[in-house]
């Protein structure tokens, strides 16, 4: 019989289960302490529970190990990648980024991806697989007793579309989430994807207070296309419709990203054509300079000419900023982290 994985039940279905297997429902409840707030790896760290069921739980579930591999420091700004080795060997990186108002960890949704966005390492080599919530989770919990400190935001921007892992990441902000566990604020949780229309929609359907951030990286559909295979299928204006209705079900203001490639996506035209996609949207545009992957020759703007661009979307009642760039000098930065571990 193949194993449950244990973490990824809610509180409410977890009790369920324990009722199911012939246990009482409070039993449910301290295993979930234990899994989300104690954050054990292993049921042998459950010593309110009889060796009895301990052994039960062993022979039943099993809590998907997602284990420390390597940890590199920038030099640079104290930014932290983490390398974590998975049940099968493949691996998956996460970072740390602290800030004045918390740690932020940004984590990966799959392993590899297979959105093929042309300037971002993560999608090259392809989409391995799907991870699980408790993958998920598993970065998180791991970073926050390394550091010995909490975790208050996290973003799903490491590897991998998380809209393409939607049921697992969808439970993966509810187990985030919950009062019993973490309980980290859905406002504090930010999810990243590049358009995946449907699934924006769906998503708008469960009025998250999460921030939906687009990746958008193009000022026109043909730009978008050039940049973003994905702009194939769904098109710049079905997109935007998209963000619109996520803005009106929940409240949320939506976050545009947008990766300036020197001499492809950053001249005064694209200033012009973003001012027009934006200024009648309740949104914020973050500006990311592109950062160097070894495999394409995409250069980014210097900082005088990002700098001009910003201030002429800025005078045309944009609110954007430019992104600080953290962790670029240990391949942490947007855009570089990669599958190029193999277990």
């Amino acid at each position: 019989m193949e194993k449950k994985d244990i973490r990824a039940y809610t509180y409410e279905q977890l009790q369920e289960e324990m009722k199911g297997i012939g246990e009482k429902a409070f039993r449910g409840k301290q295993i979930y302490e234990w899994l989300h707030v104690r954050l054990a790896d292993s049921f042998d760290e459950m010593t309110n529970l009889s060796k009895a069921l301990r052994e039960k739980l062993e022979a039943q579930y099993v809590i998907l190990p997602v284990e420390p591999a390597a940890r590199q420091e920038s030099k640079l700004d104290g930014t932290n990648k983490f390398l974590f080795r998975l049940w099968d060997g493949n691996m998956v990186e996460s970072v740390l980024m602290r800030y004045k108002h918390g740690n932020s960890v940004c984590i990966s949704s799959q392993v590899g991806c297979r959105m093929g966005c042309r300037f971002c390492a993560s999608t090259i080599g392809g989409l391995e697989r799907n991870l699980s919530p408790s993958e998920m989770l598993g970065q998180i919990y791991q970073i926050q007793k390394m550091i010995g400190e909490r975790v208050s935001n996290v973003v799903i921007m490491g590897t991998g579309e998380p809209l393409d892992n939607y049921e697992n990441f969808l439970t993966f902000i509810r187990l985030l989430t919950d009062e019993h566990g973490l309980h980290i604020s859905q406002r504090n949780i930010t999810v990243s994807t590049c358009g995946i229309v449907p699934r924006m929609y769906d998503l708008a359907k469960e009025k998250l207070q999460i921030t939906l951030a687009l990746s958008l990286h193009g000022s026109t559909q043909e730009k978008r296309k050039q940049l973003m295979p994905v702009a194939n299928k769904y098109d710049l204006r079905e997109v935007l419709e998209a963000c619109d209705n996520y803005f009106h079900e929940t409240g949320r203001r939506i976050t545009f990203e947008y990766s300036m490639v020197h001499g492809v996506n950053d001249t005064e035209e694209d200033a012009r054509e973003l001012t027009v996609l934006l200024k009648h949207r309740n949104c914020h545009l973050n500006l990311i300079p592109v950062n160097p992957i070894k495999e394409r020759d995409f250069e980014r703007p210097d900082r005088k000419n990002a700098l001009n661009f910003k201030n002429k979307l800025e005078k045309s009642g944009i609110n954007v900023t430019i992104r600080r760039e953290m962790g670029s000098d240990i391949d942490g930065a947007c855009g570089q982290l990669r599958r190029s571990y193999q277990g």
